[in-house]
């Protein structure tokens, strides 16, 4: 592209089956105010024909919600992790590099499966367990400043971004990651939940747990709701220090 352009390009990491090896493709696109990634990728997809002139095929993403809430869009935008729905292409000329999450499997070009990730929020138990369908009563109450910071917890989508930021997971790593963490830590903070807690510890006590944490703090930078999630980290594993404590005393 020459200086001036009114065209924007994009060089996608594209993989056509999961075991599969990947491989380059560019393509170029007319230029638009207010272009997305996720809306140059459609573009694509209309007229999946690469820089070079030849016939391709359209790119597979997931995409849902576009604001930023759903979390399936998450891919590496020129080296960094993010929602490609909030990462808008500002200038004509610009050279948008695209490729799938290294911390996933990927599924066919930007998809990757994040099952892993749901697999450990099921080990961990980080849910709140009820009796049963019918009306149980108003819950107890919490202090509104506990309230406001456990929402900032509740407002996690499992992007995965914390997981592709750190070091500690890998395909050699049983490491459940940040986000897992920090659902244990919202969990253990309600007054219901607060009940099965231990449970909880047990699962950050075994492998993968919070002891793999190499506290290098890259899920703070990267988490795109801003969640606290190593002071979720220094609680949890407090609070696994202490059940240790107690389980020791109490043989």
């Amino acid at each position: 592209m020459t200086e001036g352009t009114s065209s924007i390009l994009l060089r996608i990491k594209r993989q056509a089956e999961p075991k599969s090896e990947p491989y380059w493709e560019e393509f170029e696109i007319p230029y638009k105010d207010g272009h997305n990634v996720i809306s140059a990728l459609m573009e694509v997809r209309r007229n999946p024909v690469t820089r070079q002139g030849k016939q391709s095929t359209a790119v597979a993403f997931d995409a849902s919600c576009l604001e930023e809430v759903c979390g399936s869009c998450t891919m590496l935008v020129n080296g960094h992790v993010r929602q490609a729905c909030t990462a808008l292409i500002k200038l004509p000329g610009e050279i948008v590099t695209l490729e799938p999450m290294s911390k996933f499997a990927c599924v066919r070009d930007l998809m990757v499966d994040r099952s892993k990730m749901f697999a450990a929020l099921k080990k961990a138990h980080a849910w709140i367990p009820i009796d049963g369908t019918y009306d149980l009563g108003p819950g107890p109450r919490m202090r509104s400043e506990d309230q406001e910071f456990a929402y900032l917890f509740s407002r996690c989508m499992t992007c995965g971004c914390c997981l592709e930021a750190c070091p500690q997971v890998s395909n050699h790593s049983l490491f459940m990651g940040p986000a897992v963490i920090g659902q244990v830590y919202l969990m253990g903070k309600h007054p219901t939940g607060h009940m099965h807690q231990d449970e909880r510890l047990a699962a950050m006590m075994g492998e993968g747990g919070i002891s793999d944490c190499g506290n290098a703090q890259n899920c703070v930078e990267v988490c795109p709701k801003e969640i606290p999630l190593t002071t979720a980290i220094g609680s949890v594993g407090g609070q696994v220090s202490r059940k240790w404590l107690r389980d020791l005393f109490a043989k």
